[in-house]
């Protein structure tokens, strides 16, 4: 059933996702603690993943693999954090996908990638939760229409630069929003109402980020 398993993918979004980093509150006073500045993500230990419900039988989940997103990040004030990020929706990952399936999901009743071949985040504000949550507000854009969301972040922890690290001082955060696909013109085979058969309308996604002091050094051009 493609047109059902489409839409499914054609949540994703997090981009947004990104906006775990605006979280970090208060950390242990007790262990050095990753200064105030401006941070890049860390592409290898980033993840974005998103599931809906498919015929109420089970939650399809898939993912993107090209992400990019920049921090302000400022522990001792969370209010003044700011995180934004961008997905490339042609780098979404399925599992096992029919053949043309993923094309499909790339097609104008979907992501319409070739009309909007960016998702992108860019956070309005951080209200620290907890010592180490926040909720961050946000723009969220996808297919071509642009949403505020909410994420719940938790900052996991850091450390200063240090010799083991060459990308400098580093901190990580886990996000999850959700919200609804059809506020973004993506509205297909949403089940009618009393019934479950189709892909379900609520968007759930998880963030996983790390960002660093330092940009990664650039990936070598292969040995000709």
């Amino acid at each position: 059933m493609n047109t059902v398993r489409a839409m499914a993918a054609a949540k994703a979004m997090s981009v947004l996702l990104l906006a775990g980093p605006a979280v970090a509150a208060t950390a242990p006073a007790a262990s050095p603690q990753p200064p105030a500045g401006a941070y890049v993500m860390d592409k290898a230990h980033t993840s974005v993943t998103f599931r809906v419900s498919h015929m109420g039988f089970s939650h399809y989940t898939a993912r993107f693999s090209r992400i990019d997103g920049r921090l302000k990040f400022d522990p001792a004030h969370p209010a003044a954090m700011a995180v934004e990020a961008t997905i490339d929706p042609m780098s979404l990952e399925l599992n096992t996908p029919p053949t043309g399936f993923h094309d499909q999901l790339m097609s104008k009743a979907w992501f319409d990638a070739a009309h909007f071949p960016k998702i992108a985040f860019r956070s309005t504000g951080v209200e620290a939760t907890g010592a180490h949550t926040a909720r961050v507000t946000g723009d969220l854009t996808l297919h071509g229409v642009t949403r505020p969301v909410v994420l719940e972040v938790t900052y996991n922890g850091g450390y200063p630069p240090n010799a083991m690290d060459p990308g400098g001082a580093r901190v990580g955060f886990s996000a999850h929003t959700k919200f609804k696909r059809s506020a973004f013109g993506i509205s297909a085979g949403i089940p009618a109402p009393g019934s479950t058969m189709g892909v379900g309308d609520d968007v759930d996604v998880a963030i996983e980020s790390e960002f660093s002091s330092k940009a990664p050094p650039a990936a070598k051009a292969p040995a000709k």
